[in-house]
């Protein structure tokens, strides 16, 4: 079993390097040195769905009610919650494993062998997990994103892990290989069903498929990793950040505006004389704006150049500098 399994990935790698060996990329990023490659593959996967999966998923939802569709993923989700619990084990966290054993035990007598899902009614939470988060989990490094044919997105990290996947699937292990063949195929028309949504609503909006589902994905496993608290994104570029003074340690100006004394060379602004302020004019300044208060009072500095600036672009002087937020995250589109 493990041998034929090595060897379909073995296959599958060896076709995504025939397939993508040409293509190449000017510019790759840190996190996707094989963009090249990778979009091959990708475009070949989009392709293959669009011909072959996307149709058959929606004939499946056309030819069966939503109630038998829910029965079904119901079935396989019970089976998943199986390897779910022994990778949360394995990662230690030992109440996660611990409700999903009972998620399996309430599906498979009460949901009459996980037809029906009275573990969610009973408020036990659905987990995610499998042998990749548990390496993540354990420090191993994702490697370079990677898009494998008909496997879709992967790490190397995650990639490697697909074995170990496979055999804690308890599917694989049913007689006879038609019905096991029958099972994995239903399960991959269920899944690519319930996802028709989600790509056609991918379709629609992305500019770039190939980003956007990379993006998410590499979202999606960090979430899963950090248990929902991934760290806060890293920029290599600290170039506009406020590290203080950059003039080779000069000292600061004295109140006069002059640099102190035994001070090297400086920025030209350091040496500019300060400008004086005009008087103030309230009787031409009330009523007018701020910008122009700021110009008839003689007003100088960052703030009166952000409200000029704030009123030729018609933004307000505060909202000149976007605020800063944590990148949106979406489910992941992988079919696993």
């Amino acid at each position: 079993m493990i041998t034929m399994r090595a060897t379909v990935v073995v296959v599958a790698v060896a076709a995504a390097m025939a397939l993508g060996g040409c293509a190449t990329v000017k510019t790759p990023s840190k996190q996707d040195p094989l963009e090249g490659f990778n979009r091959t593959m990708f475009e070949f996967n989009d392709t293959l769905d669009r011909v072959a999966m996307k149709p058959v998923a929606r004939a499946y939802n056309w030819a069966l009610p939503q109630f038998v569709r829910d029965r079904v993923s119901s079935f396989f989700s019970n089976i998943g919650d199986v390897y779910i619990a022994a990778n949360n084990l394995l990662q230690g966290k030992i109440t996660a494993g611990t409700e999903d054993i009972m998620r399996v035990a309430i599906n498979s007598t009460f949901g009459l062998g996980g037809l029906f899902d009275f573990a969610s009614q009973a408020r036990l939470p659905k987990h995610q997990s499998d042998f990749g988060v548990t390496l993540g989990h354990y420090g191993v490094p994702p490697g370079p994103y990677l898009v494998l044919p008909l496997l879709g997105p992967n790490t190397v990290r995650d990639a490697a892990g697909l074995l170990v996947d496979w055999q804690g699937d308890l599917t694989a292990y049913m007689r006879p290989i038609w019905l096991r063949t029958t099972l994995y195929g239903v399960r991959i028309v269920s899944t690519r069903a319930a996802l028709l949504g989600a790509t056609d609503l991918l379709s629609n909006a992305a500019l770039d498929k190939y980003s956007f589902v990379r993006n998410a994905h590499l979202q999606r496993r960090q979430y899963l990793i950090s248990d929902g608290n991934p760290p806060p994104p890293a920029y290599d570029d600290e170039s506009d950040a406020d590290t203080g003074p950059t003039d080779d340690g000069a000292p600061a100006p004295d109140a006069e505006g002059a640099p102190a004394a035994g001070a090297g060379p400086t920025h030209p602004a350091a040496t500019r004389p300060p400008v004086p302020a005009a008087a103030p004019q309230p009787d031409a300044a009330q009523g007018a704006s701020a910008p122009q208060r700021q110009e008839l009072t003689g007003a100088v500095g960052p703030d009166a150049a952000a409200a000029r600036l704030a009123s030729e672009t018609h933004v307000p002087s505060q909202q000149m500098i976007p605020p800063g937020g944590r990148p949106y995250s979406i489910p992941n589109l992988r079919f696993r």
